[in-house]
């Protein structure tokens, strides 16, 4: 015989829920925990109570109520409580009810929750103040409260017995809520229904932490409001490389990261192309900031750096709005946590940075810069104390007039500015020459710890993006190095095809199919045939003069 079905106590007069019933039920396929935590701001006698416990909770799940019940100075607030206890308790499910105003009961929430293994709610219903600040500081408490996923539903949206533009009207404080939250959620109701019904699509962030609780690093990081700084500079030839470093970055690194895209006069459309690269805009955000070109040098003494993109990572220095940054050359490829890189002590130096696989101890090319012999490290992943080195400003300006013309220009400034004030970082961090020359042993690449890039973190395609013919026919160098977006490709490197796998992740997805991009391998080759052919023709001309002269 199975048992009678409870008798619930409701005021038959005050039933403004039931109606919700349909509506509420076809949201439950959105909660997926096991054991689903539900919250309600505003539970008056319990209708929306009792139908969350038995429906959402069950015999696993947990409810917690927040009214305050006029405080239970009056006999009406003292019934509401009787009513809403007794009806929970009927279900014979967990519940727990929190007897004050919903500001202080949920900053009491947030605090317990700071210290729980499982923190969070997978349902808020929220339901408390009419007013639209109420309203408003109801969502961003209860937000903080809500599990990745989780339904959040805001009631009132039309009520009728306010104007909706007023400040007494919870529709105003919805309304500020969406547009401070947009982006981190799904809207599951429409603008004409009753109730604002959302489904969170960012983690959960409580937002600050209490004395002496104990948490992870990650959780203090995200309370402190600490985040990775990431600094790119491009035009727009290499604005598709640079969306592919910014989404791998974000798909491999937890927590907050600012990048900084410095470029010359990007324009709008690569602007929105790149922030339509980032899929979590509450976790990663871009800022533009444009490198204005220098006007025209009128001696190699000014101290100035030399114009263009390639002394970008030099020209940037002085124009970022922080103290350290992570820079990332744009035709890297990140393939693990940026974190551990970004918490490295630099230990009083300048900045870290990774051997350069090519020439680890320096090259003579230029004999008057001594840059042979030396421990020598590759620019294309620097981590920066950029409070440092500006102190170092104008010796670094003087350093680039120097090295204008050498073979490595801005990376030759900076090992000379640097010697012997910077951090050796693991190769792992910036991994060069896979495929192609690092596989070249010499005595001093010998040295050199090469199994740190059996697992990269950060894939560096060195080499030229579309490389000479003497490069691809290079018989000291086969495979020959180039990049994967370039006219020649990337032939051996074992992450080529996961470069172009990322891009596909961003706004540029089927580029590499597409008739544009064909069409320009087929330009740049042949720019580099004819490249070949006048070198050819000059060089057989000049032998030809010479003979003549015999």
């Amino acid at each position: 015989m199975s048992n009678p079905a409870p008798t619930y106590q409701y005021t038959d007069t005050q039933d403004w829920f039931s109606f919700n019933v349909d509506t509420w039920r076809n949201l439950f396929q959105h909660i997926t925990s096991p054991n689903p935590r539900v919250l309600e701001i505003g539970s008056w006698e319990g209708r929306s109570a009792v139908f969350l416990l038995n429906e959402v909770c069950g015999d696993a799940g947990e409810l917690v109520c927040i009214d305050h019940f006029d405080l239970m100075n009056t006999e009406a607030g003292r019934e509401r409580r009787r009513k809403l206890a007794q009806n929970l308790s009927l279900t014979g499910k967990h519940f727990r009810i929190i007897e004050q105003f919903s500001v202080p009961a949920l900053i009491s929430l947030l605090t317990e929750e700071t210290t729980s293994s499982s923190p969070g709610f997978d349902w808020i219903y929220i339901d408390g103040s009419h007013e639209a600040d109420d309203t408003f500081l109801d969502g961003e408490l209860a937000w903080r409260l809500a599990r990745k996923g989780a339904v959040v539903i805001f009631d009132d949206y039309h009520w009728d017995k306010e104007p909706e533009d007023s400040v007494h009207h919870p529709k105003r404080g919805i309304d500020a809520f969406l547009a401070l939250h947009a982006g981190e959620y799904t809207r599951l109701s429409s603008d004409t229904q009753y109730q604002v019904i959302l489904q969170k699509t960012t983690e959960m962030r409580i937002g600050f932490l209490v004395h002496n609780s104990a948490c992870s690093q990650e959780t203090a990081a995200r309370a402190f409001g600490y985040g990775i700084n990431v600094a790119l500079t491009i035009d727009e030839e290499y604005a598709i490389a640079a969306a592919v470093v910014i989404r791998s970055a974000a798909m491999h690194t937890r927590g907050r990261i600012t990048f900084y895209v410095v470029g010359q006069d990007l324009s709008g459309h690569v602007k929105d192309r790149l922030r339509q690269s980032i899929s979590d805009t509450a976790e990663h955000t871009i800022v533009f900031i444009n490198l204005p070109s220098a006007p025209p040098s009128t001696s190699t003494d000014d101290g100035r750096v030399p114009d263009g993109m390639t002394w970008g990572k030099i020209k940037m220095i002085p124009l970022l709005p922080v103290e350290r940054v992570l820079y990332l050359d744009a035709d890297v490829l990140v393939c693990g946590d940026l974190t551990e890189l970004w918490e490295t002590d630099l230990g009083g130096k300048l900045l870290a940075a990774a051997t350069d696989v090519g020439w680890p101890m320096g090259y003579d090319g230029d004999a008057e810069l001594g840059l042979v012999g030396v421990p020598y490290f590759n620019a294309g992943v620097l981590l920066v104390d950029l409070a440092a080195i500006r102190s170092r400003m104008s010796d670094l300006q003087q350093l680039g007039r120097r090295t204008e013309y050498s073979t490595f220009r801005d990376q030759d400034a900076l090992n000379l500015l640097c010697r012997g004030e910077w951090h050796p970082l693991s190769l792992k961090w910036n991994a060069q020459g896979l495929g192609t020359y690092a596989l070249a042993k010499n005595p001093e690449r010998a040295q050199l710890p090469l199994e740190e890039m059996n697992e990269p973190a950060v894939v560096h395609f060195t080499g030229p993006l579309h490389p000479s013919v003497a490069d691809v026919l290079n018989p000291f160098v086969q495979p020959y190095g180039a990049k994967p977006w370039g006219y020649a490709g990337a032939p051996g490197h074992p992450f080529a095809g996961e470069w172009w796998k990322v891009c596909e992740e961003t706004s540029w997805r089927g580029w590499r199919t597409s008739a544009e991009y064909q069409e320009q391998c087929v330009r740049k080759m042949n720019e580099a045939l004819a490249k070949c052919h006048e070198a050819f023709r000059k060089k057989v001309d000049e032998e030809r003069c010479g003979n003549d002269k015999i």
